[in-house]
């Protein structure tokens, strides 16, 4: 990337100051360095207020290096606006009661109280979100995709379950509570025995199951996806063979559940669900590392090779991007 490029907003900022000196008008000298603004004979000069800005602003100079590679692939839509159009209303919403809270709080979260400004700045985020996600996936191995699919993948399955709730008063004590939870789970673990005896599923389900809806249908789920259950459930199940039931209860919000895995239907190709496996891996990979967004945007401008001609404006970008992943891991 040419010089230009990289410096251009500074050079735009200190190009304003000479001409606020007096366009034509023969500009002053100090110490071999044009003269930007004098205050009762004090002088200031370009490269002073250069050394400042790098010094102090360098997040200004990432934003517009961000924007300067983002705005190219990135180009601004329907869907980005609705993005923005929502998190301003979300601001309006939950913080705007009047016009100086609102105004407020604009200053204080974007160091500015005017929209447009503001939505220049949630425009980057949301390219900037958009970039990191597109680096991740494309960045993930075929073995990665393949060992999710393999292992986290399942076609629909069919299930009965028994419920037994836990049946708490309001207001019930700590000690009831307590006590109606071992009920619960002492009649659950009955359940299981009566069918280590031998005796059929269904026909418990129709009695002892709190579920009423499927208690009738003998505790009949139907074919689900492991997501639309409840994780302690969807854990359970899945390592369940067919026809085989959970030999201990399983406890979620809704109680205990005896369940039985009764079928399973062949799960999709990996070509049908491979982008929905990339989108689940970026997310656990984000989720799992705190660091990983600032690291990927860091990686997005390596990739588009800029050239730092001023080595303590590499350090000081260097320094602020490390302090920023610190940041975030002590926040994670």
């Amino acid at each position: 990337m040419k010089k230009s490029k990289i410096i251009m907003g500074v050079s735009a900022v200190l190009v304003a100051t000479l001409i606020a000196t007096g366009c034509g008008n023969k500009i002053p000298v100090k110490n071999g360095s044009k003269v930007a603004v004098s205050v009762k004979g004090d002088k200031f000069t370009a490269t002073e207020y250069y050394e400042k800005i790098k010094e102090d602003n360098i997040s200004i100079l990432v934003n517009m290096i961000d924007h300067s590679i983002l705005d190219k692939k990135y180009k601004s839509d329907e869907d980005e606006k609705s993005s923005i159009d929502n998190q301003m209303e979300q601001i309006k919403q939950y913080y705007g009661s009047d016009e100086s809270s609102y105004k407020s709080i604009l200053k204080q979260y974007f160091g500015t109280d005017n929209e447009d400004e503001v939505r220049t700045q949630l425009s980057l985020n949301y390219k900037r979100n958009k970039a990191v996600n597109d680096y991740i996936e494309k960045n993930l191995k075929d073995d990665e995709i393949k060992k999710y699919y393999d292992e986290k993948i399942f076609g629909q399955i069919k299930a009965s379950h028994i419920l037994i709730t836990v049946d708490v008063k309001d207001g019930a004590t700590d000690e009831e509570k307590q006590k109606a939870e071992n009920e619960a789970l002492e009649k659950a673990k009955k359940v299981i025995k009566e069918l280590k005896s031998g005796k059929k599923f269904k026909d418990l389900a129709k009695k002892y199951s709190q579920d009423k809806a499927s208690a009738a249908n003998g505790g009949d789920l139907g074919y689900f996806q492991l997501s639309e259950m409840v994780e302690e459930f969807s854990n359970a199940v899945k390592e369940l063979k067919n026809n085989e039931y959970t030999k201990e209860p399983v406890k979620t919000q809704y109680g205990y559940h005896i369940i039985l895995r009764t079928g399973e239907k062949d799960k999709a190709k990996l070509e049908d669900v491979k982008s929905e496996i990339k989108e689940k891996l970026r997310t656990e990979k984000l989720d799992n590392d705190s660091t990983l967004y600032y690291k990927t945007l860091m990686s997005i401008r390596e990739e588009n090779k800029i050239k730092w001609n001023d080595d303590e404006l590499k350090n000081a970008y260097n320094e602020y991007m490390q302090k920023i992943i610190e940041s975030a891991q002590k926040n994670s």
